[in-house]
């Protein structure tokens, strides 16, 4: 079934007519955490926006032993074309908390994307797979021994933000923003007043109009911009 038409579709594609920045920016005004950054795209310039299927890792330890092959196969199987994978992992660099084959088996259920709060690894692949991965670094070691999925599903950590299932979220060069679900109409037409009047003082200031009378005229207006 097509996806282009339904309320989550159109919901997805007007956040990703937006950046990051507008959206923290619109986070801020809700009274929300804003974005953090980071989390940068592993390769190219990619922006994704999706509804968060959540992972947490954890050390594997004696006790789990035999328990850690199989991390992340519960989520990507429960993800879709509407969704991105959240993988919590502390922040860990020293290990990949996402490869290649992971990749592969997102791409094929064609998930948008992933956002790890650790390291990833085999970035050749999901480039060629045109399938994005948002990380905080990237490095050989592999999860097999090291890590074993704690849950799926259930809220998460990534960096200072809790991220809820079914959450926005939005990714792009210039980090990671997360919207509760039940705020995210507030949140995107608050984003999108802010992009509109950020566009016109970019047109008053290309126009040949004095950086600071355009923000001054953006003041009285009551539309400071951000930037």
């Amino acid at each position: 079934m097509s996806t282009a038409t339904t309320p989550e579709a159109t919901l997805l594609t007007q956040f990703t007519a937006l950046d990051t920045a507008t959206v923290s920016d619109a986070l801020d005004a809700c009274g929300l955490p804003p974005g953090q950054g980071g989390l940068r795209p592993m390769w190219g310039r990619p922006r994704v926006a999706g509804f968060a299927v959540t992972v947490e890792l954890e050390p594997l330890t004696d006790e789990h032993t035999g328990t850690g092959a199989h991390i992340h196969t519960d989520a990507i199987a429960a993800a879709g074309p509407y969704d991105v994978v959240v993988v919590a992992n502390g922040g860990r660099t020293d290990v990949s908390s996402w490869g290649g084959i992971l990749s592969v088996g997102a791409s094929v259920r064609s998930v948008r994307g992933v956002v790890t709060d650790g390291a990833c690894r085999d970035v050749g692949q999901a480039r060629q797979l045109g399938f994005p991965v948002f990380a905080r670094a990237q490095v050989p070691a592999t999860a097999r021994g090291r890590l074993r999925q704690r849950a799926t599903g259930e809220p998460v950590a990534l960096g200072a933000v809790t991220v809820h299932p079914g959450d926005v979220v939005l990714a792009d060069e210039g980090g990671v923003v997360v919207v509760p679900r039940e705020r995210a109409p507030q949140v995107l037409e608050t984003a999108r007043r802010l992009a509109e009047r950020e566009a016109a003082i970019e047109a008053d200031v290309r126009a040949g109009v004095p950086l600071p009378r355009a923000m001054r005229d953006a003041r009285l207006a009551g539309t400071e911009g951000t930037r």
